[in-house]
């Protein structure tokens, strides 16, 4: 839990109340590489505070996983879908090394953003955070060459490029893994 709170406090402090009101409904667990989070079409009833390991998220199109998004040590992970607007999945998230993470309830996080300000304003500025980054990653899709959208991933996410499948990267920056190995060769 050590990792989560210092991300947490790092963003917004917390009162010791608040801290402690979160502490109460987190339950430790571990998953293997490769465990589906959240699935497409379902209800996880969850959201998972990321201890130590990492995860992807995607969509299945046409039976191609496409990515949209990673999150390592300190993150969180669940279905916005379910979270806001009580559906189920459009996504899956996948953890893509063994994991250590604190599982909290959908139904608790609600309660807890609505009875803490604290905790409010730091679901609000991480989804201010993950609005700029969507906003960022659509506007270099449509305006920089591979080479580039490559580099500004790796100078946004340095440790993320070395701990994930190239793969994964292609597809989260929208080209091939050909080109990908080749721009990565030249680096």
């Amino acid at each position: 839990m050590k990792r989560i709170l210092q991300h947490i406090n790092a963003l917004v402090p917390l009162s010791p109340d608040a801290e402690q009101a979160l502490t109460a409904c987190l339950t430790p667990c571990r998953f293997p590489r490769k465990y589906l989070l959240a699935e497409e079409g379902r209800r996880a009833g969850a959201a998972y505070f990321i201890e130590q390991g990492i995860t992807r998220s995607y969509w299945l199109v046409n039976g191609e996983e496409i990515t949209t998004s990673f999150a390592a040590e300190g993150s969180i992970v669940f279905s916005m879908d379910e979270l806001y607007y009580d559906k189920p999945s459009e996504e899956y998230v996948e953890t893509l090394e063994e994991t250590e993470a604190c599982r909290i309830g959908l139904d608790d996080l609600r309660r807890l953003f609505r009875t803490h300000l604290e905790l409010a304003n730091w679901g609000r500025i991480i989804h201010q955070n993950e609005y700029r980054r969507l906003h960022r990653s659509h506007k270099e899709r449509l305006t920089l060459p591979a080479a580039q959208r490559y580099e500004a991933f790796c100078r946004q996410f340095p440790d993320v490029a070395r701990r994930v499948q190239l793969g994964y990267i292609a597809s989260y920056l929208g080209i091939t893994l050909p080109t990908l190995s080749r721009l990565r060769g030249r680096r």
